[in-house]
């Protein structure tokens, strides 16, 4: 079974960020994704999507992220319900995001760089920020740097590109 859901579209707003009684972040946004085709009057038509960050990601989302910036999105979509005040059950359809690519660079200026260990990566115009669901962000997408760069090589396990691997039967999960 697989859950899995990647979207590129504009903010409609500026990111909501609350924080559960628990002190964990969530960030609420929404997306307007294009559709492929127009109306039949020639108008481009656009999905509104929901989108819900959790933890360290939230927490970027909410500083970086405004309306109308593109981003791509990644996770997995969830439908979940409740009652409401009149006692009729509503559902709610969102995508639970785990990764997240701004994909413009900010008018300010202000877009974050590269921290130490940390989970985001710039790259030029495009920078990238995964949070995973155990609340340990890793890299993604761009340049991340010549020191990253450097210990990357160091530990290469494809240096040897090339040449013959020897894989046992045992070793294949299929």
């Amino acid at each position: 079974m697989l859950n899995r859901v990647i979207l590129i579209g504009r903010l409609t707003r500026d990111p909501e960020l609350r924080y559960t009684p628990a002190g964990v972040a969530v960030t609420q946004f929404t997306l307007a994704v294009d559709r492929p085709f127009t109306s039949g009057q020639g108008e481009r038509e656009a999905d509104f999507i929901p989108v819900v960050t959790w933890r360290q990601l939230a927490e970027t989302c909410a500083n970086y992220l405004r309306k109308g910036r593109l981003t791509a999105v990644e996770g997995r979509i969830q439908v979940r319900n409740y009652e409401n005040n009149e006692g009729k059950r509503v559902y709610v359809t969102e995508v639970i995001a785990d990764n997240v690519r701004f994909l413009e660079s900010s008018r300010e200026g202000g877009a974050p760089r590269e921290e130490s260990g940390g989970g985001y990566s710039s790259g030029g115009n495009t920078g990238g920020y995964s949070g995973g669901g155990n609340g340990n962000p890793s890299s993604s997408g761009g340049n991340s740097g010549n020191r990253s760069n450097q210990s990357r090589n160091d530990n290469d396990p494809f240096k040897d590109d090339g040449r013959p691997i020897d894989i046992s039967e045992d070793d294949l999960p299929f």
